[in-house]
């Protein structure tokens, strides 16, 4: 957000308005005994004479104003005689007509508010609040003028723009007729997450996905967020999922194992400092570019299941083959077939299991898988964030091998699924 504040005031013909504020004899500049008034050195110096002069004979009047957005305490002063000395018949100082309440400005994506003072009722009776554009827009990201115009009246009030455009430099003015300014202010509306990137595709030559980049027009792009979920048509209990925090520069990623029999689906959203956007969607398999195919995971399937005893016995096997860095496997429990269900348990944190409540998805197990075994699921052992809790007679369940890899810019998640149903 850019501020500038502009201050002009020039308000000195509009005083007759306000009364003639005779000036109190008693109180005078410095005694000057040349027959001559001479400008105070020690007043306001704001303020202003008219005639300019450096120094005023017996009985002048002179008109005063003030630099700035101030107007004098009285509009006139007179050089007057006392005894054998010459002085002003009185003194006088700037003061602000009009002032926007410190602390009350609030600007957002949509909208500037300001609640305003002024000490010269009369003087501001006829005030004008406006909002506009500060300049042309161009493309891409072109804003309509607002309409935004109010009359201001009182000593106090609050003025609000109508409703803006995110990320927009607005000019806020409240003049008097004809064209004095009393305060001018330049600033920028505040960001919003962005719109979505208008294309998503598939580059056939590259194996990489790649997108339009989304211009400033909500906020500055900082980068993008690409969710990239692959599953193997061989395999159907193969599932690949991506999350990748990209740089703005950035508009396209290869895809995990192109070409190699995956399905795919991806999402692409714009990221601003206020969050990401809308997200782009765009579903292929490489074999026929650009063609969707149906939404759903085929889990492999578990031969030995003992409603009785609560249990299914999973044919495991390490997802990272030695010597991968990451071994640790984590067993996902949940109490569903829906495949949208399983992808968000792939990638998502479930929650603990505690002896008053099983939620539908939950760690059944942490293990450092580095060759093929058999699992028992539903045993009854528990370690430090799992619990192998015994299994319902009558659920459906989906069972998921996970491994996670992470690094500063991604997350993959890695799922082998498993379904079965313990009848009863």
């Amino acid at each position: 957000m850019a501020l500038r504040w502009t201050f002009l005031l020039l308000l000195t013909p509009l005083l007759a308005a306000q009364g003639q504020e005779n000036p109190d004899p008693n109180i005078s500049g410095e005694p000057q005994e040349t027959g001559r008034c001479e400008v105070p050195s020690d007043w306001d110096p704001r303020l202003q004479f008219t005639p300019e002069q450096s120094s005023y004979a017996l009985n002048d009047s002179v008109q005063l104003s003030c630099a700035g957005e101030y107007v004098p305490s009285v509009p006139h002063i007179r050089c007057v005689s006392r005894g054998m000395q010459t002085l002003w018949n009185g003194t006088a100082t700037c003061k602000e007509v009009f002032q926007v309440v410190p602390g009350t400005l609030e600007i957002s994506s949509t909208s500037i508010k300001l609640n305003w003072t002024c000490r010269l009722p009369d003087t501001c009776q006829h005030m004008r609040a406006t909002c506009r554009l500060a300049g042309p827009s161009s493309p891409p990201c072109e804003a309509e003028e607002v309409e935004g115009e109010e009359m201001l009246h009182g000593q106090e009030g609050t003025f609000i723009c109508p409703p803006l455009q995110p990320f927009t430099d607005y000019s806020v003015t409240i003049s008097l007729p004809p064209s004095t300014i009393l305060f001018e202010w330049l600033v920028r509306t505040e960001e919003t997450v962005p719109d979505k990137p208008e294309k998503l595709w598939l580059d056939p030559n590259t194996g990489s996905l790649r997108w339009k980049a989304l211009p400033p027009c909500k906020g500055e792009i900082i980068g993008y967020q690409l969710n990239i979920t692959a599953r193997s048509t061989r395999d159907g209990g193969l599932l690949q999922m991506e999350r990748l925090r990209l740089s703005r520069s950035v508009t396209e990623h290869p895809l995990p194992g192109h070409g190699l029999g995956h399905s795919y689906t991806a999402t692409v959203q714009g990221v601003t400092a206020v969050g990401a956007g809308a997200a782009s969607l765009w579903e292929f398999q490489p074999d026929g570019l650009g063609t969707p195919h149906p939404a759903g995971i085929s889990c492999r399937s578990v031969r030995d299941v003992s409603p009785s005893q609560g249990t299914a016995v999973l044919p495991l096997q390490p997802i990272a083959r030695p010597p991968a860095e990451v071994r640790e496997h984590q067993l996902i429990v949940a109490a569903t077939h829906n495949g949208t269900l399983v992808e968000g348990a792939c990638s998502g944190e479930p929650q603990p299991l505690n002896a008053s409540r099983q939620p539908d998805t939950y760690v059944a197990a942490v293990l450092n898988l580095t060759a093929p075994t058999d699992f028992v699921l539903g045993a009854g052992t528990h370690g430090q964030g799992y619990r192998n809790a015994a299994l319902r007679p009558g659920w459906d369940y989906t069972a998921l091998l996970r491994l996670i890899q992470r690094s500063q810019e991604a997350e993959k998640f890695t799922c082998i699924c498993y379904s079965f149903s313990l009848g009863k």
